[in-house]
């Protein structure tokens, strides 16, 4: 491969030779599909340095086993790449691109070449940046240390330990030619660099986008009620404790109403539990386009419902209530099931001073079991 291809991005690893255990089959798959991607791109690119060495082995610069042993090396770097991938021997490492060892054998592989042809060593020298743009875009701290350490090594043995001539031969009209051309390739490859990282955040943004999405959406079904879209029982107590202390700080009133859907039971023995279902949708809906912004509405238990009633005085708390038995007993429920009535009851409590949410409830509960034996579709007050 080129190295100016080199998609040496390891996976945030800090240690590529940690084993990962019980990957899943269709992350591997992805994986894969990934490096096959990485590959191709390396094949091309090491295709394209080659063209750059064959210009200057067809102006006499080097040898024509100076293009060739670049282009076999490549396709012999990748021919290993392909193979580890392929047999999933790098999904053994946490770091699935194997980062360390393509950054370094790409590194060595420019090196020697720029020992063995020096007076084209332009060419080999500026590969070496192309390595480092490629495998910064997923490298850790670590990786590039290790990586940068030992290319700073190799380059201080070329430079301070050699008097090897690098060259950058410019004398003819197709020296230059193949400057100009080298060059041209490696501006592009970097702008390629640019566009893949810029293609990485954008896709990261929207993985993070949709994540936070799915982060709400777990946290709505974690105090939702499945069935109603209510709160539900342990978020609806939370709302209470949370509201009874405030009220109490603020010496504002606070009234709470337990409500129960009147013979549910009868409801769905009569005409189907899937028919109740849409009793208790429907039921809920209601409430919540009747109640005020500041209210909260879950479901108890079953049929019974909750509502917090914050800054609400009793008598409001009454009005309130009964409107909505009105509203409930006046639909139409001959919609699910011909014959079908539903009503409701309801026992009210307001907040008294020092008031426990269970002293609280307990009042509703009882003020709700005065409505039922009264005769049920009615609102009792504690």
């Amino acid at each position: 491969m080129s190295s100016s291809a080199l998609w040496v991005q390891g996976q945030g690893s800090n240690d590529t030779h940690s084993r990962v255990a019980g990957v899943p089959a269709d992350v591997v798959k992805r994986r894969i599909a990934r490096r096959r991607q990485m590959l191709i791109v390396q094949a091309v690119c090491n295709s394209l340095i080659t063209a750059v060495l064959l210009i200057y082995s067809s102006a006499g610069n080097v040898p024509i086993s100076i293009p060739t042993a670049y282009f076999l090396s490549g396709a012999g770097l990748i021919g290993i790449c392909i193979f580890l991938s392929e047999t999933s021997f790098n999904d053994r490492f946490e770091d699935h691109y194997l980062t360390i060892f393509q950054v370094g054998s790409h590194v060595v592989r420019q090196l020697v070449f720029l020992l063995v042809a020096p007076e084209i060593g332009y060419v080999f020298l500026s590969v070496l940046f192309l390595i480092f743009g490629f495998g910064a875009l997923r490298m850790t701290a670590k990786q590039a240390a290790i990586t940068w350490t030992l290319t700073m090594m190799g380059l201080a043995a070329v430079f301070l330990f050699t008097d090897t001539p690098i060259g950058m031969p410019v004398a003819t009209d197709i020296d230059r030619f193949a400057v100009m051309l080298c060059y041209v390739l490696m501006i592009g490859q970097c702008a390629f660099i640019g566009l893949y990282g810029s293609s990485m955040r954008k896709m990261l943004y929207n993985r993070s986008s949709e994540l936070e999405e799915a982060n709400k959406r777990i946290e709505e079904l974690a105090e939702l009620d499945e069935l109603t879209g209510s709160f539900n029982r342990r978020s609806i107590m939370r709302t209470l404790n949370d509201e009874i202390p405030r009220a109490h700080r603020a010496a504002s009133p606070c009234s709470i109403a337990l409500i129960d859907l009147d013979w549910f039971k009868r409801i769905n023995d009569t005409y189907g539990h899937p028919a109740g279902d849409e009793v208790l949708r429907t039921f809920a809906i209601t409430v919540f386009a009747n109640i005020r912004s500041i209210d909260r509405f879950g479901r108890f238990g079953g049929e019974e419902f909750l509502l917090v009633l914050p800054d609400t005085a009793h008598e409001t708390a009454n009005r309130i209530l009964e409107r909505l038995r009105a509203i409930i007993a006046d639909l139409d429920w001959s919609a699910f099931s011909p014959g079908m009535r539903v009503t409701v009851s309801a026992g009210i409590a307001t907040l008294n001073p020092n008031e426990t949410s269970d002293a609280f409830l307990a009042r509703a509960d009882r003020a709700l079991y005065e409505a039922k034996i009264r005769g049920r579709n009615r609102i009792a007050s504690a």
